[in-house]
């Protein structure tokens, strides 16, 4: 899963950054609410945590913006601000939920999990099957049939995009903005690298799938 942060204090964008990707996601960082907007605008995320106060633009404009252009990713708001007249501006501006600073980060990953299992965000279902694959995107467990499946952090993303789109054709560079970050060079190997690392670690008899390879465009998850 994919979680875009916008946090102008490079310390907290930092810590945040480090211990979601600890966790098995892939993170973004935009600087400023401006950046928050044009990232958001351009990628697909599960959710965005932002902070309340930003340069250019502040989290709860931002926030209203997203929401006027009926963006329904969920949104985590991040502030200072305590009163109860604030937290209800955020909400009603769009947030989904309210953490107070200073906070721990147990606190914060348990209101990201907690968010990413609510609908209506439809889209971002917490258990992907395909054939006989399964994934559970909360307990971060993978299943070939009855045999759980040990992923790493990176296996575990991959296999999710690929999952999310069974059947298509992704392209590398749509691979490399999802699955890694934006700084990423999509003309490394590493994605064959990946791609090799799962199709040894899951059986495709056992999974009744099969991980295609497109000559000069990309890869593609089908049934068998």
């Amino acid at each position: 899963m994919k979680i875009l942060i916008v946090e102008d204090e490079k310390k907290m964008a930092s810590f945040l950054e480090r211990g979601l990707k600890e966790e098995g996601f892939v993170v973004d960082i935009a600087p400023d609410g401006e950046k928050g907007l044009e990232y958001s605008v351009i990628n697909e995320y599960d959710l965005l945590i932002l902070d309340w106060m930003l340069p250019r633009m502040s989290g709860i404009e931002l926030c209203h913006c997203l929401r006027k252009q009926k963006k329904q990713v969920p949104i985590l708001m991040l502030t200072a601000k305590d009163s109860v007249e604030d937290k209800i501006k955020g909400l009603d501006e769009g947030a989904d939920d309210y953490l107070t600073k200073p906070f721990s980060f147990e606190e914060l990953l348990a209101r990201v999990r907690a968010l990413l299992r609510r609908p209506p965000h439809l889209k971002d279902k917490t258990i992907l099957q395909c054939a006989k694959l399964k994934l559970d995107l909360i307990k971060r467990q993978a299943w070939a049939g009855p045999q759980e499946v040990s992923l790493s952090q990176k296996e575990f993303a991959l296999l999710e995009y690929l999952m999310r789109h069974a059947g298509e054709v992704v392209s590398r560079t749509a691979i490399a903005e999802h699955v890694w970050d934006l700084h990423f060079d999509p003309m490394s190997n590493t994605i064959d690298v990946y791609i090799n690392f799962l199709r040894k670690k899951i059986n495709e008899k056992e999974a009744g799938t099969k991980i295609e390879t497109v000559r000069g465009t990309g890869y593609r998850l089908v049934s068998q």
